[in-house]
């Protein structure tokens, strides 16, 4: 008997760029996504909440969560202040109906945020029903040198979070072990981010199956567990040399990932982690 569990899977609306948040959702809608994560960054749309409920409400696509603006190209979006932009993207996932904040780790120049994030972030999450999820990293790196540009540290699992997200496309630049890094996160992986890669200093975000990384068994995993939490196919179709072929990439990935997520209900996983926060 195949059993699949009750995880969903969501379309980053960051996987269409440079098409725009509303081409996301009428994608997600068109493949059968069960729903969108909103990635607010430069595009109005994804800044405006009554814009983004019109189209979750036109498309019948629901925003399961919302990606905070802590990208080096959002630093003036929703506030130059970290801690505004976590409220209000606190806010709008309680407004929108979104059960996830996805949150990277300070910038090492971000040093007073930096220096109360573990603490700030604990605080933050006793105040709301939303899961603030905070995201695995990685070393920046430029030929032979390597710069450790997030504080308090690229690996989440090094700090104590209630909630993590787990990027597979990140463990692959990072060149670590991703199942190692969920077996660490345990039962508090919350929100997984689903991309490839191959070990670039680049963080590439391939269409899963295309790189190294362990995404089937980390799916299959998923689903052997009782995972609880969101998938979010979060892909580059920048090289796209059409919509068509970027629907088809995003098609793809939505095929691999069911595919992965649907197991046999009698095999067993030995292995610890993944399980419903």
């Amino acid at each position: 008997m195949v059993r699949v569990p009750d995880a969903k899977v969501a379309l980053s609306t960051a996987s269409v760029y440079p098409e725009s948040t509303a081409t996301a959702f009428e994608i997600a809608a068109r493949l059968g996504y069960d729903g969108v994560e909103v990635m607010v960054w430069t595009d109005p749309v994804s800044q405006d909440i009554e814009a983004l409920r019109r189209l979750s409400d036109y498309h019948g696509v629901p925003i399961l969560a919302v990606h905070a603006p802590c990208l080096l190209i959002t630093q003036r979006v929703w506030s130059t202040d970290p801690w505004v932009k976590l409220q209000r993207a606190r806010a709008a996932a309680e407004r929108l109906g979104a059960s996830t904040v996805v949150v990277h780790p300070p910038f090492r120049w971000q040093r007073n945020y930096a220096r109360d994030f573990v603490n700030g972030i604990w605080r933050m999450a006793g105040e709301t029903d939303v899961r603030f999820a905070v995201e695995n990293m990685y070393p920046w790196r430029y030929r032979d040198r390597e710069m450790l540009a997030y504080a308090p540290d690229w690996d989440v699992t090094n700090d104590d979070y209630r909630h993590f997200t787990v990027d597979l496309s990140h463990t692959a630049t990072a060149r670590t072990d991703g199942l190692a890094m969920v077996d660490r996160m345990g039962d508090r992986l919350a929100h997984v981010h689903l991309a490839d890669g191959k070990g670039s200093a680049k963080d590439e975000h391939l269409v899963p199956g295309r790189g190294d990384q362990p995404c089937a068994q980390l799916l299959e995993r998923l689903a052997r567990t009782g995972f609880g939490g969101h998938v979010v196919v979060e892909v580059n179709t920048r090289r796209a040399m059409s919509s068509a072929e970027r629907e088809a990439d995003l098609a793809e990935a939505l095929a691999f990932t069911r595919l992965h997520l649907a197991t046999d209900a009698a095999a067993t996983d030995p292995a610890p982690g993944a399980g419903r926060p």
